[in-house]
């Protein structure tokens, strides 16, 4: 029974409007509460931001740094409270990363800030690792987004790796989502929202010659899959939205062709 709510729940998450799927997805765990934990896990949703308590720099939230209502800071390393209870009392000691892992999510988080500039010139990034046995594994997350007065997007990046060291070599597994928002609203024109999201996947084996040579690994591969995702909603979004405008002779034209993709190359 647990089995077909979950998937109803999912299938339902599916029908729904991208740009709400944080609210709908509240409202479902509201009504079937011993799911929230699967459907957390296997739901992706915008990236919400806090700031380190101990540092005053801002991090990035996911389930993968998650523990209870307590979520751990890459800068700090510790589990911050992010609940609605009181404060301290409330905040939990989860599992973290191991020595030689936590160097490495430390070298990966300034890697990618600095990628995260020179790319996005702006937003969030973080960087979670932690330990498997045969390897470890991490997310790297990337946000930003750009208010324009009545128009506004949004571009959450999630990459999920995993690292299987073999003999002077290491098997990756990379999967990677990304969350696109774009709205726009005037007098003329109405409302316009073009929202979804993309999933893609890649398996490589590259070598390895110490633990540096995983950050430049994974660090390629991130770069290399954002670089034909952007390509590729480039293309589905504004693309075929134009084909499809264009045929109906909408008003909407000019945001397609215009407002919409001005927004997107401000994004990324």
């Amino acid at each position: 029974m647990a089995t077909d709510q979950f998937d109803s729940a999912l299938d339902l998450l599916r029908r729904l409007p991208p740009s709400s799927t944080t609210a709908s997805l509240n409202k479902i765990c509201a009504l079937a509460p011993h799911l929230t934990e699967d459907l957390l896990s296997s739901v992706d949703q915008p990236l919400e931001v806090k700031r380190c308590k101990k540092t005053g720099r801002d991090y990035l939230l996911c389930d993968y740094n998650r523990d209870g209502d307590s979520w751990r800071s890459p800068w700090s390393n510790e589990f911050e409270y992010h609940g609605s209870g009181s404060g301290e009392a409330e905040e939990e000691e989860g599992v973290k990363p191991s020595e030689r892992v936590r160097k490495m999510e430390v070298a990966m988080g300034e890697g990618i800030d600095v990628y995260r500039e020179l790319y996005y010139e702006g937003g969030v990034s973080s960087v979670y690792f932690w330990d498997l046995d045969d390897g470890f594994a991490g997310v790297i997350l990337l946000k930003k987004t750009t208010p324009k007065g009545k128009s506004e997007g949004g571009w959450d990046s999630i990459h999920v790796f995993e690292a299987i060291d073999r003999a002077r070599t290491a098997h990756y597994k990379l999967t990677s989502t990304v969350i696109l928002r774009l709205s726009t609203a005037n007098d003329a024109l109405g409302d316009m929202d073009l929202s979804g999201n993309m999933t893609r996947q890649v398996e490589q084996d590259m070598p390895v010659t110490d633990d540096s040579s995983h950050i430049v690994n994974a660090g390629k591969m991130v770069e290399d899959m954002e670089l034909k995702m952007r390509n590729l909603l480039q293309e589905v979004y504004f693309g075929k939205a134009k084909d499809v405008v264009g045929d109906l002779r909408s008003t909407h034209y000019f945001a397609i062709t215009t407002i919409l993709p001005q927004l997107y190359a401000d994004l990324c």
